[in-house]
């Protein structure tokens, strides 16, 4: 493979407009919270920088993350991989198998040693010496350390990888642990979610690709453009809670009004992704707007929160979000604080006219 290809380059081949790939950078800009010009700069990027290797492993998981990417509605975001990375290794979707796949490996290894990207989905088992995932006749966290040693960057996709998401959970019997906890002195970003939204692993990568260099990430290593903000800070359901208007039983009256859906169990409050803001299939929906709450699957330690549908009692540390039924008394409290305010105000400002100010604004009103 040529060195010299580009992102560009491939779409082109594959007969992609240059209007399509003008909408994916401008789309891919704003998705990361830049500036319209920034759109040029990414294009600029993609039409002149070599393609970019990458290994993607899979340890243990259900390959969700994968069937995200390559299902995502936008027509571009699926060529990512496939066209603006140097697809080397992927024991899902590529076409090599046994000796030949972990050839690949091993050229990657010493022809691209500090350029090529890892990308992981799932994590490694540690009991047994790590016989509980074995790839290529090695255990798997034996591979995931070696390739990390020659990566340039390394991108933990989903909770798998991230967090440990189901695999760790208790009572955890193969030690499945976060590649973070197994890889050290190398900078990996978390993608969390079970799975990612693909627009925003696409976003990642074009990050990486087009400025050199790791978006900026927040104390849990995950980037800030789209782990930032709660769901629950941009939900469209956000009105009723703050209302103290809540479903209290599945498919009642509430529910078919589109009221929030915290007493149902929702984590909103509590779970920091995009899901609100960029949704899925193409900004269409997300599980909050098709009536099932929010579980939380982007956080850490989210398996063993459950159970998933009974309400957070206390969330204090969002301040006056204490509880569902402190909401609904306080909402009621303040609606009828106000409207007496507003009573004892006007009757204040009437006593204080005059006589004469008193029968004008009667004409005026009559009138």
């Amino acid at each position: 493979m040529s060195q010299t290809q580009t992102f560009y380059d491939m779409i082109r081949r594959q007969g992609v407009t240059r209007r399509s790939f003008a909408k994916f950078c401008g789309l891919t800009a704003a998705s990361l919270g830049l500036a319209p010009a920034y759109a040029q700069q990414i294009s600029h990027a993609l039409e002149t920088r070599p393609r970019t290797p990458v290994v993607w492993m899979h340890g243990l998981e259900c390959t969700c993350c994968t069937e995200s990417f390559i299902r995502s509605a936008h027509p571009l975001v699926k060529d990512v991989v496939l066209s603006m990375l140097s697809l080397d290794y992927d024991d899902t979707i590529m076409a090599a198998a046994g000796h030949q796949a972990e050839e690949i490996l091993q050229e990657t290894l010493e022809n691209h040693h500090g350029e090529y990207i890892l990308a992981v989905e799932g994590n490694p088992p540690l009991n047994e010496d790590g016989m509980y995932c074995i790839d290529g006749g090695r255990p798997f966290v034996e591979k995931l350390q070696e390739m990390a040693e020659g990566a340039k960057a390394i991108i933990a996709w989903g909770s798998c990888a991230s967090w440990g998401c189901v695999q760790a959970a208790k009572p955890n019997p193969t030690n499945a642990t976060p590649i973070d906890r197994v890889i050290r002195g190398k900078p990996i970003i978390k993608v969390p979610g079970c799975p990612p939204i693909p627009e925003v692993m696409t976003a990642v990568v074009t990050y990486i690709l087009t400025f050199d260099r790791l978006p900026e990430l927040d104390r849990q290593g995950r980037p800030k453009m789209f782990y930032s903000q709660r769901i629950h800070d941009k939900c469209y359901r956000r009105p009723h809670f703050d209302a103290g208007q809540f479903v209290e039983q599945w498919d009642d009256e509430n529910a078919r009004k589109g009221y929030c859906l915290y007493k149902m169990g929702c984590r909103g409050p509590t779970t920091y992704n995009a899901c609100s803001t960029i949704r899925w299939n193409e900004g269409v929906s997300f599980p909050i707007q098709s009536g099932h709450n929010c579980i939380g699957c982007s956080e850490d330690n989210f398996w063993d929160a459950g159970p998933f549908y009974e309400r957070l009692q206390n969330i204090n540390a969002f301040g006056v979000e204490a509880n569902a039924d402190k909401i609904g008394a306080a909402t009621a409290g303040i609606v009828g604080g106000s409207i007496a305010l507003h009573a004892a105000l006007s009757a204040v400002k009437r006593a204080r006219k005059s006589p004469a100010e008193d029968t004008k604004q009667k004409e005026t009103e009559n009138a």
